[in-house]
């Protein structure tokens, strides 16, 4: 199933792939099917929906795409968007992720996709990874059914992981405990997962694996794709088995936190069009506070519009960037919520908001010997902190 909002006369479609995480065995698919049963079926799923943030039809919410045609496809494969295996014998689970976004692409065709301009494929968390997985073989289905003027492009939000060493090593018992690569090894097998056949090529047999991971994909995509990642991703965070809570953070685990910011800063310095606060957090472009972000100075909603723009004029005449309009936004600063727009931190034990300074002393971040450190009075870089310097 997927919901479908037309807007008659728009020649703008936006197809977003929802996301909520996998299993990848017969025991974590049945306590996924138990516990959490609108992402195994869609069977309960209420009749309509309403759309938030880049999904909402109202222009102060979505100042760029609110008259687009929306689809929203629930996720309802487990598996990343790339599954293709029927339910058999020995699986009691079909597993057809990708197989759903090609009926869905056949069916639209019928309901105005045929005249579209732009195909945008968004999705946040698993559905931004399936947009990596998926956005190459959406432009091939739509040139082979003959509609070679739809110009196809991603934008993945919160999908693009790494396949670093866990803070903790633990066992792969389940989802949340597993190491991101062996979750993959062993997920891909069990849906007879698929990957574009550009990845494939770059690895051995056996090694497709790979092709999950944003920075390896990326650079064998023909179309072009947006990456919105938080620099201090919460879904990262919880499968390197660094856990924020309750207890003031050690310093081992807050060097780990940095350094995970920096390596991730790295994979996106050759990706083109790019947003990534330093924001500790997990998906936004479905949020209706995604406006409110801000990375040197810009907007999502606005760097999208640029990319947009920039998309545009270079099918024209290939021209520099446009200035003023910028495409590439990484924050610079260190650490986790040093950005002051990024979104309110909630304590998860007993719901109170935090401000940046109570969060960093949470996190057993020490003022004064990190003043120290900088040369500073302890007052000055508690100001420098709050303002996002």
């Amino acid at each position: 199933s997927y919901y479908l909002k037309e807007s008659k006369g728009s020649r703008r479609w936006l197809l977003f792939l929802e996301g909520g995480w996998y299993c990848f065995n017969r025991e974590n698919c049945d306590t996924r099917y138990d516990t959490m049963r609108r992402l195994m079926s869609s069977r309960e799923w209420p009749a309509t929906r309403v759309g938030t943030g880049i999904l909402s039809s109202q222009p102060e919410e979505n100042p760029h795409w609110w008259n687009a045609n929306m689809v929203f496809i629930p996720y309802c494969s487990s598996d990343v968007w790339s599954g293709a295996s029927s339910k058999s014998e020995k699986n009691e689970y079909a597993f057809m992720g990708a197989l759903i976004i090609q009926e869905v692409i056949k069916e639209l065709v019928g309901k105005g996709l045929s005249t579209a301009k732009v195909l945008l494929l968004a999705g946040s968390s698993a559905g931004g990874t399936g947009v990596l997985l998926n956005v190459d073989r959406v432009a091939e289905q739509l040139e082979e059914m003959g509609y070679q003027g739809i110009q196809v492009r991603g934008l993945a939000d919160s999908g693009w992981f790494l396949d670093n060493k866990q803070y903790r090593r633990t066992d792969c018992i389940d989802t949340i405990t597993c190491a991101p690569t062996e979750a993959i090894r062993r997920g891909i097998r069990y849906w007879n997962g698929i990957v574009p056949e550009r990845c494939k090529l770059q690895f051995k047999e056996g090694e497709e694996w790979n092709c999950f991971f944003g920075y390896k994909i990326y650079p064998t995509l023909r179309c072009p794709v947006f990456v919105v990642q938080w620099l201090f991703d919460e879904a990262q965070l919880t499968v390197d088995n660094v856990h924020l809570t309750g207890q003031p953070v050690q310093e081992g685990q807050w060097l780990y936190i940095q350094n995970l910011g920096r390596e991730l800063k790295n994979t996106l310095k050759d990706v083109t069009a790019s947003f990534a606060p330093a924001c500790l957090s997990h998906e936004i472009i479905t949020r209706n506070h995604w406006t409110d972000i801000q990375v040197k100075g810009t907007s999502l909603p606005r760097a999208l519009h640029c990319w947009d723009r920039s998309l545009h004029e270079s099918n024209k005449n290939g021209k520099a960037p446009l200035k003023g309009c910028p495409i590439h936004l990484i924050d610079s600063c260190p650490w986790p919520h040093c950005n002051p727009s990024c979104p309110t931190i909630r304590d998860q034990f007993t719901g109170q908001e935090m401000n940046v300074i109570q969060f960093l002393m949470h996190m057993g971040f020490d003022v004064q010997k990190m003043a120290q450190q900088q040369g500073l009075e302890p007052s000055k870089l508690l100001g420098m902190l709050s303002s996002g310097n």
